[in-house]
């Protein structure tokens, strides 16, 4: 993972300003926005793991998850700067076996499903092919429906 990090560092252009928060994006990113015009959030993949990971034990981690998630809309609709949000879609592969790993796609699949709902444009990647999927005529879920039950 170190490895993977160092190289993805590596990658970023020399002059981008980079914010590391593994868990409290909320109360880090009002006070780094200030001043740009563009948030680049890679990613809420892990973001989510860390929250999920961070409140293992909570009965209610998945609705604190989701509840964390609408404030981080609320810190965009906060900010002027133009965010581009980076997430994986997990729900498409195998099963997990584990509660934990079922815990966490479920979260993610809803923090996905609230966030890209939000979203001017939301871009699904395939085999390096983007789909535009509002544009193809995707429309979110109401947000009743992705509340826990």
């Amino acid at each position: 993972m170190e490895r993977r990090i160092a190289a993805h560092r590596a990658q970023r252009p020399a002059d981008w300003d980079t914010l590391e928060e593994p868990v409290d994006l909320i109360g880090a990113l009002p006070a780094a926005l200030a001043g740009y015009d563009t948030c680049l959030l890679d990613c809420l993949t892990l973001w989510v793991s860390n929250l999920l990971l961070s409140n293992e034990g909570s009965l209610d981690v998945q609705r604190d998850i989701l509840a964390t998630s609408d404030e981080l809309i609320d810190v965009y609709e906060h900010s002027s700067s133009t965010w581009i949000i980076v997430s994986n879609e997990v729900g498409l592969g195998v099963v997990p076996t584990s509660s934990l790993g079922a815990a966490y796609r479920d979260a993610l699949g809803r923090v996905n499903q609230v966030i890209a709902a939000r979203a001017d444009k939301v871009y699904f990647m395939v085999a390096g092919l983007a789909l535009d999927l509002k544009n193809l005529g995707a429309v979110p879920h109401t947000s009743a429906e992705l509340r826990l039950t």
